[in-house]
């Protein structure tokens, strides 16, 4: 039954009814029948067997579970940092969980501290302020045999105390130059004093020249920097870095992203957060609060409403359906987590030349609700996510009489209301004024163009964003 085979179910159900006999009559197994059981209750019980299956535990089963449970309950309420620490390194190396049980870190308000060459383990641990330290053990092309190396030497002779010094205490280990570019790309060793765009750039060189000079000691070779001078002018001379300003925030995301699987000193929409906000109706966060609300009558959302979405894109799947036209199913990632959006033919090809792993878009689409399933976003519309910018009206009023003035005074209080979308100022002799706002079209330009005549009267975009009110100040001038 729990397996769901169903022409053996069919064989037992008439087992389990009618009995079984062996060749020579014997019985083997009675059945209902010949216990007293007629065969329409004996069928109603095998049903509901069969139902139960399913998903089924006996006694013993279940009650391990609850002490599980409320075991696991209790860790989490008094003791969440060491639970999701655990947590963290059940599934370490696994660039795709690891990420889900970092944002429920960020939920419960626990700092995720980066990789430090000097600090982190293998492991997640948990420091001295509660703080969980990233695990090396989880940085991506860091293999846990290069990670106990390196854990190993630096608990036999202390902690490094420069990348240089790193590199010549690891070569006779198995950390190989990508181990080290991810490491460096994870932030490891920026603890010392190098951009890691200063060690990208460098680390290569200072390898191969301690490789070299390994070589020249086994074969007997002396350099002249072996001649006469202290080891710390020896090392000045022997490792020479490309000193380089530091990447782009940008770019330093966009490696720890590739590395650890999430963005951990930032994220690209941060600085987004208050446009994204102004230009969407959802986010992740109330996507997920659709399939946790079993109130389906007080959900704001229904399935087939019209969404707007805006996020990072972090993958892109394409795929040919039967009727061999091309849709693509596009991870795009908000600041609360991850939403599948799917594009089908027409939406792609409008959209493929925004559809690239790191761009932001804005996505407007219908939503697609099922029953206990994340909600994803089927798209009409793509586009890359611009600031918006909004418009402010600048009104002239020098040198005019004052009729002019209490029609215009008139005309701002009659284009105010619940729909305002622009700014309006006044400029007369004292200087610039704000005058509330009003719902602008260009009719609306023209009829003040009208009452100000041979005065200025003008509309400047891209100045000021202006966030629309529900109570308007009315005009003072």
């Amino acid at each position: 039954m729990g397996k769901k085979k169903l022409d053996v179910m069919a064989k037992e159900r008439e087992i389990f009814i009618h009995g079984e006999t062996d060749e020579n009559g014997e019985i083997i197994v009675p059945g209902c029948i010949r216990n007293g059981i007629n065969e329409e209750a004996a069928n109603k019980i095998f049903d509901e067997m069969a139902e139960f299956a399913k998903y089924a535990f006996n006694k013993s089963h279940a009650a391990a579970y609850a002490v599980v449970a409320y075991r696991t309950a209790y860790i989490k309420a008094y003791y969440p940092e060491a639970l999701l620490a655990a947590t963290l390194n059940s599934y370490l190396g696994n660039l795709d969980k690891i990420p889900m049980y970092i944002d429920e870190c960020k939920d419960l308000k626990i700092e995720i501290l980066k990789p430090d060459i000097n600090k982190s383990e293998k492991k997640f641990t948990i420091d001295k302020d509660g703080k969980i330290r990233f695990g090396l053990g989880s940085i991506k092309n860091v293999g846990f045999q290069a990670v106990d190396d390196i854990a190993k030497e630096r608990e036999e002779n202390g902690t490094y105390k420069s990348f240089t010094d790193f590199c010549e205490r690891i070569q006779n280990y198995s950390v190989n130059k990508k181990c080290i570019e991810s490491l460096i790309k994870a932030g490891a060793f920026d603890c010392f004093e190098q951009t890691r765009k200063t060690l990208i750039e460098s680390f290569e060189e200072i390898i191969d020249t301690i490789q070299d000079g390994l070589k020249r000691a086994y074969s007997g070779q002396v350099s002249m920097f072996d001649l006469g001078e202290s080891k710390e002018e020896t090392q000045k001379h022997k490792y020479i870095f490309k000193e380089l300003p530091e990447y782009s925030e940008k770019e330093l995301l966009s490696m720890e992203k590739e590395m650890l699987g999430i963005y951990l000193s930032g994220h690209p929409l941060e600085k987004l957060k208050k446009n994204i906000l102004e230009q969407t109706n959802i986010n992740t966060m109330k996507m997920k609060a659709i399939v946790e609300d079993a109130n389906v009558e007080k959900q704001e959302y229904k399935d087939g409403q019209i969404v707007k979405y805006a996020g990072i894109i972090t993958s892109i799947k394409k795929k040919f359906t039967k009727n061999n036209t091309i849709m693509a199913f596009i991870t795009v990632e908000d600041l609360y987590g991850q939403a599948e959006i799917i594009a089908f033919e027409s939406c792609y090809m409008q959209a493929q030349d925004k559809l690239m792993e790191e761009n932001i878009i804005l996505i407007t689409g219908r939503l697609s609700i099922r029953e206990e399933e994340v909600p994803t976003i089927i798209a009409m519309n793509i586009e890359n996510l611009t600031e918006k910018k909004e418009r402010k009206l600048e009104l002239d009023i020098r040198e005019i009489e004052e009729e002019k003035k209490e029609k215009l005074r008139g005309a701002i209080r009659f284009f105010m209301g619940d729909r305002n979308n622009v700014k309006v100022e006044i400029i007369d002799e004292e200087g610039t004024k704000p005058c509330g706002a009003i719902f602008l079209i260009k009719d609306t330009v023209d009829q003040f163009k009208e009452l100000l005549r041979r005065r200025k009267s003008k509309v400047i975009k891209n100045i000021i964003p202006y966030k629309l009110q529900k109570t308007q100040k009315i005009p003072t001038f």
